[in-house]
């Protein structure tokens, strides 16, 4: 056995640390324009219509999704420092891109769709950064670093609205500097902002990143990574086949929760339209505040899922997780008698604007600058009429939807953090990039799907049949864990190497 030296563990602890500053800086990426993408393709090109939006939000899981399994193959056969620097150079240039969308003369739409799906290609290296703590952590370790990964990813999930919010200071105008051809305003910034943050991003990963692995115990091993700069001394005993069943049950339990949690962003804001009669501002905004406490939620969670693994075990958390996120979305069935206020076509001379699938399929933050036309002077509000179930269908109250949101907030963070860390346990000591890769790719098909099913099934059918499917869904996940509840156990369990 070979005993971990201290300088060995500094090392080892201060790459993992690199690694939680690039999932931070993956998930900012995303959201730092989220709540601006709308004005600002509709300035730079104004034949883009609300379908076209849809895709460009799309557009960041799909390069995401095409990425991660080619990345994660990438990483594990070459020193990891590639693929991560590659990758984020990627996400800086297409940032760079973005800010000079406005520069053509025409098509300008379709190099603002190419700049998002580049931003999710290059954000592919969270394979990476996941297979690579997989392998440098132990498994008493493991635990707690995949919680710190999904707590830095929820926490630049929350913090790139804000970064925008402050960007908006600089207002529509800004600055131009014409020897850059680079105008400098609310739209830009927060990318060339980004794109700061990648530059930074890849001097640390030159100057800090080792490459380092130790085994299920904790002593360190070789690395098929390694391109010589640790003292990595022990051969991993490899032997053995991992439990693809597990796998693949693990991929799919980890597409539900993405699904559902889609589902659950997407749904928001025209739920709350119809069943409380807000207006587009106060979705936005009302829903804006519950979000971010949900997101705040999501990270005590994540910091607490650490401790109590040590008591319960992984198992039991995800299948408590998972109970928890179906009572959630079983609060939301409508009961009762009393129907939401309907929204007539006969009020405003018949021009009511009939909210659209595609308008339905974007999260809550695209609808923010959406404007009624011009000739409106009070914006309509209630269930729209055009939808036939809001004559028949109860309201979902205040009290569900808040309930709801509590429980889908506590339930998801845990689901999500017990999924990586069975996945990376049962995966054992091979390399694991490419494996974290699909479980990367099937989280991003989740985030594309979910939002274009609720977007057809509570348009034409309600939230009855809407939340009544995602119950299923979660039901059918949860018998999926029971089926394969003993094969979810860690590589070096299995073959008898170390104890449970």
């Amino acid at each position: 056995d070979v005993v971990e030296t201290r300088e060995h563990y500094k090392s080892r602890w201060r790459s993992i640390w690199v690694m939680y500053l690039t999932m931070f800086l993956s998930s900012v990426g995303f959201s730092i324009v989220i709540m601006s993408v709308w004005p600002y393709l509709q300035k730079i090109d104004p034949t883009a219509d609300a379908s076209f939006l849809g895709w460009i939000i799309a557009s960041y899981s799909i390069g995401q999704m095409v990425a991660s399994p080619l990345f994660g193959l990438w990483s594990n056969y070459r020193p990891r420092r590639e693929p991560l620097v590659v990758s984020t150079a990627i996400s800086v240039a297409a940032n760079c891109l973005y800010a000079y969308v406005h520069v053509p003369h025409s098509h300008n739409k379709y190099y603002m769709l190419t700049a998002r799906a580049l931003v999710g290609f290059g954000a592919g290296n969270v394979a990476v950064v996941r297979s690579y703590i997989a392998g440098a952590t132990s498994l008493m370790e493991r635990t707690s670093a995949m919680a710190n990964t999904s707590a830095c990813q929820a926490v630049g999930f929350i913090l790139g609205p804000v970064f925008q919010t402050c960007f908006t200071l600089i207002g529509e105008e800004g600055v131009t500097w014409k020897f850059l051809c680079l105008q400098l305003n609310m739209y830009t910034a927060p990318v060339l902002f980004g794109a700061l943050l990648g530059v930074i991003n890849i001097i640390l990963i030159f100057a800090i990143f080792r490459e380092h692995r130790v085994d299920d115990m904790g002593r360190q091993c070789k690395s098929i990574n390694s391109d010589g700069e640790g003292s990595d001394v022990l051969d991993q005993n490899t032997e053995g086949s991992i439990d693809h069943v597990a796998v693949v049950a693990l991929n799919v339990l980890f597409f539900v929760i993405l699904f559902v949690f889609a589902v659950f962003e997407t749904i928001a804001t025209p739920l709350t339209m119809d069943m409380y009669s807000w207006t587009r501002k106060e979705a936005v905004f009302n829903n804006g505040i519950i979000l971010s406490v949900i997101g705040i939620e999501s990270v005590i969670v994540f910091m607490v899922v650490k401790m109590l693994s040590k008591k319960t075990g992984e198992r039991a958390i995800l299948h408590a997780g998972l109970l928890i996120v179906l009572i959630g979305f079983f609060i939301l069935l409508p009961w009762g008698k009393k129907l939401p206020n309907i929204q007539w076509q006969e009020i405003k001379n018949n021009s009511i604007p009939k909210t659209s699938p595609t308008e339905m399929l974007m999260p809550f933050w695209s609808l923010q600058e959406m404007q009624l036309p011009s000739n409106h002077t009070a914006e309509p509000v209630g269930c729209p009429v055009s939808q036939s179930w809001c004559l028949n269908t109860p309201m979902i109250y205040l009290a569900q939807y808040i309930s709801s949101d509590v429980l889908i907030g506590l339930g998801y963070p845990v689901c999500n953090v017990m999924s990586y860390t069975l996945y990376s346990k049962v995966l054992g000591p091979k390399p694991q990039g490419v494996y974290m890769g699909w479980l990367t790719a099937s989280g991003s098909g989740a985030r594309i799907l979910g939002p274009v099913f609720v977007s057809q099934i509570y348009t034409h059918l309600g939230p009855r049949w809407a939340f009544s499917l995602i119950c299923g869904v979660v039901v059918a996940s949860l018998l999926l864990l029971e089926i394969v509840y003993k094969r979810l156990i860690a590589f070096s369990v299995r073959y008898g190497r170390m104890q449970d």
